[in-house]
């Protein structure tokens, strides 16, 4: 049997992979951001339905515990950021089952930053202004739309306040999926299908794309506000560049008592949906009911950053072992 060990990417490309990670501490350094380690595995997952957390069970001093694999460096960041850290940023190995394709990987690196007292808007433009540094080929402008407008303008749908029996019977035809496929499915799963199928590959277009004022039930561990409709929606942005989602910001919630309650909804929804649970991260809520600094904080995917960088086809491309050869 002929073992495959060889690396995913070229030595090449991986000594230009190693060149724009340093051109993000660069960037950072410049503005005095303090780079920061967390580790991989947590007390708690992610609650959110559409993740999939990994977990292991681990001896421990306090015996045997179950243990999870980060999602993202979110948790453990905002404990410093309770704790006093200022401005940070972490470039971290992260773990999603599941996510194999052109663009994703289930071990990936995750390039997430928080900025107390920044705005989303300052947030917005800081995200943008690095991915122009990784991209210095990249002349477009930054182009900004709202969730609702997006819908409105590529399906003629309001992801508002359309039905959820219409919701389901736009997105199986343009799915291409059978009429019957979505008639136990909600109202945000039409809606990631739809934006995923028909909107995403439209955003970034000789452009940097950023979506704002996603809804209410979208809001993960950002704050809400009411939009100029008066519409209540999600204080988050996502910025898309050539149809690849590359970043997602939030206008961080503080509120122990909220981030509670939205975990447990997650997890009624998992309930509901035949999924497991997991373990809500009971650090997190106790460093935000000592209280976190208002604040702005970003996710973006370094590895989907550096393909479009390099011009690659595919994740694997640049990663010195992906999955499948891991």
């Amino acid at each position: 049997m002929v073992i495959d060990w060889q690396p995913s990417a070229s030595i090449e490309t991986l000594r230009e992979r190693a060149r724009l990670m340093a051109s993000v501490r660069a960037f950072f350094a410049q503005r005095d951001v303090l780079e920061v380690e967390t580790p991989a595995l947590g007390q708690g997952g992610s609650t959110e339905v559409h993740l999939v957390s990994l977990h292991t069970l681990a001896r421990t001093d306090k015996g045997q515990r179950r243990l999870w694999l980060q999602t993202s460096p979110e948790f453990h960041m905002k404990r410093l950021l309770a704790a006093g850290s200022g401005a940070i940023f972490q470039l971290a190995k992260s773990y999603r089952d599941g996510e194999v394709g052109s663009r994703h990987n289930i071990e990936f690196t995750m390039l997430e930053w928080y900025r107390p007292q920044f705005t989303l808007e300052k947030l917005i433009d800081e995200t943008a202004t690095l991915v122009m540094t990784l991209l210095p080929s990249f002349p477009g402008p930054v182009v900004h739309y709202r969730y609702r407008e997006l819908f409105h303008t590529y399906l003629a749908v309001d992801p508002f306040t359309t039905s959820l029996e219409k919701l389901r019977d736009v997105a199986a035809e343009r799915a291409k999926m059978p009429a019957h496929a979505l008639a136990d499915e909600g109202r945000d799963t039409c809606l990631d299908l739809l934006m995923s199928v028909v909107i995403e590959p439209q955003l970034g277009q000789y452009e940097l794309s950023v979506v704002t004022d996603y809804p209410t039930s979208q809001a993960a561990l950002a704050r809400r506000h009411q939009d100029a409709d008066g519409e209540w929606v999600a204080s988050r942005f996502e910025l898309y560049l050539n149809g690849i989602e590359l970043a997602n910001g939030y206008d961080e919630l503080t509120d122990a008592a909220e981030q509670r309650a939205r975990f447990s909804e997650d997890n009624a929804e998992r309930r509901r949906l035949g999924l497991p649970e997991v373990d809500i991260d009971e650090r997190l809520l106790a460093a935000l009911e000592h209280g976190m600094p208002a604040g702005a904080g970003v996710a973006l995917g370094i590895d989907r950053l550096i393909q479009l960088a390099l011009g690659k086809a595919r994740l694997d491309d640049v990663l010195a072992f992906a999955t499948p050869n891991c």
